[in-house]
Parts: C-alpha cells; sequence; structure tokens
C-alpha cells in the first residue's frame, strides 16, 4: 500500500492531509524522515506521524459509523462558497472517514460513513434500497403514481437537478415500494424506497410532474434504519449490523471471482 493511504487508511488524516505531512517531513519509515510519497509500506515497517506510530488494522477491519445529517449541510469537504460541511459538524475523529453517497444541501437523514474506501465503494455502487420519507407540494396523479411502478426515461431531467450538474438525461428504476403517508392542503406525504438514489434522482422524478419537494429525509440504508438518533448525532453499527455487512461483502468478493 502506498505511504500517503496507508496513513489515510489507518488514522485520522485525509490523504491530501497525508501528502502535506510527507511533504513537511512529519513522517518517518523505520525511525527516519521518507520523501517518497509512492513508497510502498512492507508489513515490516515502522511508519510514524509526529513521533507517533501508526497501527495498521487487521485485515477486513472496518468502522461504519450511522450519522443523523441536519439540513443546510453539505457532504464534502470543502465548499468554495464557505458553507457548513458535515465535517464541521463531525467530531474530528471522524475526519478520515468517507461518507457512502450523498444528501443535498436542504436534505437530512442518515448517512452512513467509513474508514474503509473498498466497503465505501461496494455499497455507493450497489443497488440496495433507500428509503426516503418525502414531502411534495402537489397530489399525487395518475402518470406520477405509474411512473413510480413502471420507471421512466427522461432525455431532459434537469429540472429539480443541481445547477452546476452536468447530468441532463437519466433512467429512473421503478420505485421499489411507495406509500402515501397523509395529505394536508396542496402536500403530499409519502415514503419512498429506491435502489440507487443517484444525483438528486427523486427532485428531478418529481419535478417532471411539476411537483416540488419541500422535505426529504433519508430514513434507511439497506437493513440500516436511522430510528430514533437524533440530528447531528452519531452512533456506531450494531454487532448485527456488522454481521451483515461482513456476510454483505464476502458475497459481493465470491461474486467477483
Amino acid at each position: 500500500m502506498r505511504l500517503n493511504k496507508f496513513i489515510s487508511h489507518n488514522s485520522k488524516y485525509s490523504r491530501r492531509e497525508a501528502d502535506k505531512l510527507i511533504e513537511d517531513g512529519l513522517v518517518k519509515l523505520n525511525k527516519k524522515i521518507i520523501n517518497e510519497f509512492g513508497y510502498e509500506v512492507q508489513d515490516s515497517d515502522m511508519v510514524t506521524v509526529k513521533n507517533r506510530a501508526i497501527k495498521q488494522k487487521k485485515q477486513g477491519e472496518v468502522t461504519m459509523v450511522i450519522y443523523n445529517k441536519p439540513k443546510g449541510v453539505l457532504v464534502t469537504r470543502k465548499d468554495d462558497r464557505g458553507r457548513a460541511t458535515i465535517y464541521h459538524k463531525l467530531p474530528g475523529k471522524y475526519r478520515h472517514f468517507i461518507p457512502i453517497g450523498r444528501l443535498d444541501y436542504v436534505s437530512e437523514g442518515l448517512l452512513l460513513l467509513t474508514d474503509a474506501p473498498e466497503v465505501a465503494e461496494v455499497l455507493m455502487t450497489s443497488d440496495l434500497p433507500r428509503t426516503y420519507n418525502i414531502k411534495i407540494d402537489k397530489s399525487p396523479s395518475l402518470p406520477m403514481i405509474d411512473a413510480m411502478k413502471n420507471g421512466l426515461h427522461l432525455e431532459d431531467a434537469s429540472t429539480g437537478a443541481h445547477e452546476f450538474s452536468s447530468i441532463k438525461s437519466m433512467n429512473f428504476a421503478p420505485f421499489s415500494s411507495f406509500d402515501f403517508r397523509g395529505q394536508t392542503g396542496k402536500y403530499t406525504k409519502l415514503r419512498v424506497t429506491i435502489a440507487e438514489g443517484k444525483n438528486r434522482e427523486l427532485r428531478r422524478f418529481f419535478a417532471h410532474f411539476d411537483a416540488t419537494i419541500v422535505d426529504l429525509k433519508r430514513v434507511a440504508f439497506w437493513n440500516i434504519e436511522l430510528n430514533n438518533l437524533p440530528t447531528n448525532k452519531t452512533r456506531y453499527f450494531s454487532h448485527k449490523e456488522y454481521d451483515q455487512l461482513h456476510k454483505l461483502l464476502k458475497k459481493v468478493k465470491k461474486n467477483e471471482k
């Protein structure tokens, strides 16, 4: 494993921070300062950062965190407009954790984070179900319900997208499930489950039917549920959730052979 990746994978530092530490001469390999970013760390090597040893994680060791993201927070490391990010809100020990998927600035709810890049990749590219509570400013129409049942292709799905998004056309798979949960005036509450959650998928979908999502909260990802976790709080996976994750990773690895 390359030196900068070794540091970011086994410590609180990000890959970029690891590069800066190496550049500044604060990283030692077997008690000698090393400036080779691409050095391949061996099992027998001792790596220290600021004279503190970096302990290599055991093979297969992974930490998973569930975060109840509040509205008005970005799922990114930095924002050129100076807005708050999840890393401003999360404890410092999670600075190197990777978010699994995204929730946009005005959305809230369950966000998974991990310190294992390979696990993040598996979960982000999976078709595991994501469940959301949403509120739209319109009564459901028959075409809307039909599209939720059967899917939809739009050559122009830019309405509802981020203003800088380069994605225009989009295929919307049939919703895994949906349930209407009440209506007050012009507003309709739904719980929907989809299998991807790609770039503002739900906002684009409902915008096609001239409906705006005024509230969006992710309440579950796969078998992991938000339940009563308070806003802006975190918790680690339970033993049961870790067992489910390891079974999934084992299955994915077997299918890749």
